[in-house]
């Protein structure tokens, strides 16, 4: 056997040492990993509270753990800032979409009553919300002071729209109800100062409109 076939034989001996060295060494840290951090590896089940899922500059990118609330997955942007939560809890599961400056912007749960579905402005406030019963569903438009503005709701197939100002007063409201349709218009105080209503009578239909002062007393009615 000549020398370069030697060192040739040699080099082959260290390349397979060095292998079954690197295989030694991560078995050695994922036993580590599993005894520090509560892990447990069956077969192909690897158990774990929490998993990081980390950049090619080791800037955290992903987390899934799970605590005695339940199981929540976050996901961050390139500035370390949750933009994504996904948990599920005793209520539910829930959806966060939250903006640059992780404020939520978009959440969507799952309640027993029904699912829910809200948007907010940069200020956390509540514009839009959307919920969804067995026996209702409502959709609420919001100011920017987080009140209600217009109020659409179906119950029991009696749909509903209503108009509130600055105050939360009910300013108009229209709505079916029994083939009927009516109008409402208050006054600043809430109370009733003219309403407008077409639905069946005397065999055909017939717009009613009535008019009241401001302490509510019929002022006219059309037609008698």
């Amino acid at each position: 056997m000549t020398i370069e076939e030697r060192v040739e034989k040699v080099e082959m001996e260290l390349a397979r040492a060095n292998r079954r060295n690197r295989l030694l060494l991560a078995v050695v840290l994922m036993a580590a990993v599993a005894m520090t951090a509560g892990t447990g590896i069956r077969g192909k089940v690897i158990e774990a509270n929490a998993f990081l899922l980390v950049d090619e500059n080791g800037k955290t990118q992903a987390v899934l753990s799970s605590d005695k609330d339940g199981p929540v997955l976050s996901l961050q942007d390139v500035n370390g800032t949750t933009r994504v939560g996904l948990g599920v809890d005793k209520d539910g599961p829930q959806l966060t979409l939250r903006d640059e400056n992780n404020k939520p912007r978009i959440s969507l749960c799952l309640f027993d009553f029904g699912p829910s579905l809200t948007l907010d402005d940069g200020n956390g406030k509540t514009r839009v919300a959307l919920h969804a019963g067995k026996d209702e569903a409502l959709l609420s438009l919001c100011d920017e002071n987080g009140k209600t503005s217009v109020a659409l709701n179906v119950k029991k197939e009696f749909p509903q729209l209503t108009l509130r100002d600055e105050n939360n007063k009910p300013r108009a409201i229209l709505f079916v109800c029994e083939g009927e349709a009516l109008l409402s218009l208050n006054d600043e105080n809430g109370r009733l100062r003219a309403g407008l209503a077409m639905g069946k009578g005397k065999g055909r239909d017939e717009p009613r409109l009535v008019l009241f002062d401001e302490n509510h007393k019929l002022l006219w009615k059309a037609p008698p």
